[in-house]
């Protein structure tokens, strides 16, 4: 039996999923899942929306988290992408290819969190702030967490970071790209191709 641990692990993403079964298993019965959107799945859910800036420059932007665009199949086969004991095979997804859509992958995700009972652990529209260690005598920690504009603090055992960190995006240093006159786009704003027919 795992010794009586309260822990916080950051992100319903793939990682955090992951992380959050396996202290189950491992018995901890004190397991907060904080994730800042209303879905789990993390990279994998599907936003239309894209920054108002397109390369993501602007300090000022409202920030888009995703990154996914409609079309994107996995660039690892699915053998690859379950896990060793619930692995993505076809089950129900209909689809044999070896190459799954992001649809699929986010299906068998929410279909994992429910076979091990994942979703109860989650606190959606939750947004990690900070960590700080309580202090220096204690190995335990204080997450302040915001939900509908409120701000909470709460104790924690040990914190597991399983954010991503394709939020912000980067940019090649290139000389002379900011006087080039064509349309500049990070593929973190790429959703569909119609805008740039007939460029």
């Amino acid at each position: 039996m795992a010794p009586f641990l309260k822990v916080a692990v950051i992100g319903a993403g793939v990682s955090g999923l992951a992380t959050a079964r396996a202290l189950k298993s491992e018995g901890f019965e004190q397991v907060v899942v904080f994730e800042k959107s209303d879905n789990l799945g993390g990279t994998w859910v599907y936003d239309p929306k894209i920054e108002s800036d397109p390369l993501s420059l602007d300090p000022n932007r409202e920030i888009v988290h995703g990154s996914l665009y409609l079309s994107l199949c996995t660039n690892l086969p699915r053998q690859l992408m379950g896990f060793s004991d619930y692995p993505f095979v076809t089950r129900k997804y209909g689809d044999s290819t070896t190459f799954p859509s992001h649809e699929e992958v986010l299906e068998f995700l929410n279909e994992f969190a429910v076979e091990f009972g994942l979703a109860e652990m989650i606190r959606f529209e939750t947004e990690f702030v900070r960590v700080d260690r309580v202090d220096s005598r204690n190995d335990q920690w204080v997450v302040e967490s915001r939900a509908n504009d409120l701000s909470s603090n709460e104790i924690f055992d040990a914190v597991v970071v399983c954010n991503g960190h394709h939020t912000q995006p980067k940019l090649a240093d290139v000389p002379g790209l900011e006087i080039w006159p064509g349309k500049q786009v990070h593929s973190h704003n790429y959703r569909v191709p119609e805008p740039f027919r007939d460029l």
